[in-house]
């Protein structure tokens, strides 16, 4: 396989880190790390809410948890997804669909709300949710990919001195990951979930494809 740029853009792995971790540093958690943690500035005692407990907002959950942050609070609609954020960091999980989020988030923080909302799905309703669920001066950290237009609420927003950050991964952050894993700060491969062979693909796509019903996050097909 040729790599153009090689020399700019590869890095050793150091002893003692496993492929399934290394794996992990690819994309998906540095797009959490990058685009939700460091662009959402999370700051010790923050409250950090995360709508969207799947992989990419489990991700973000590990990088903030770097940070101390007072809570980190992760919301979803699966209860699966809402297991496993408990194991990833979250101090409190609420399940969107029999809970009130924004309700939640002003009981935990009297009233003001998070000072970080990351927004890891990439539907209107989540992106607009976030941007309900953040207090003054706060942050919103869009992660999700968005193939739908959404309503921003300046009408609310503009006094209260939000700021809302987007971006895509540049995995800049790959050589601080790498040090955090091989110290075992992070352990990246808790991201997966199940392994397959090559000659077991469709079975692998259809786990991951009713990840509802499998628990799965990330599938990793092994030679």
């Amino acid at each position: 396989m040729r790599v153009p740029f090689a020399d700019n853009s590869t890095y050793p792995v150091p002893a003692g880190v496993s492929d399934d971790q290394v794996l992990m540093l690819a994309d998906i958690l540095p797009t959490g790390y990058e685009v939700g943690v460091l662009n959402g500035a999370v700051r010790p005692a923050d409250t950090v809410a995360v709508v969207g407990a799947g992989p990419i907002g489990l991700a973000a959950m590990l990088g903030a948890k770097l940070f101390t942050p007072s809570h980190v609070v992760a919301i979803d609609l699966a209860p699966a997804r809402l297991e496993a954020a408990k194991q990833f960091g979250a101090d409190v999980v609420v399940n969107s669909g029999t809970e009130d989020p924004v309700a939640e988030l002003m009981r935990l923080t009297d009233g003001l709300g998070a000072d970080v909302a990351v927004e890891a799905v990439g539907i209107p309703e989540t992106f607009e949710l976030c941007t309900r669920l953040i207090r003054p001066g706060g942050r919103v950290a869009n992660i999700g990919v968005h193939g739908k237009p959404a309503t921003l609420h300046l009408e609310d927003l503009w006094i209260k001195n939000v700021t809302i950050t987007t971006g895509l991964v540049d995995t800049y952050s790959t050589p601080t990951l790498l040090g955090l894993v091989a110290a075992h700060q992070i352990d990246s491969a808790r991201l997966i979930t199940h392994h397959f062979a090559l000659g077991e693909f469709m079975q692998a796509y259809d786990t991951f494809a009713r990840a509802g019903e499998t628990g799965a996050l990330k599938v990793v097909l092994n030679r």
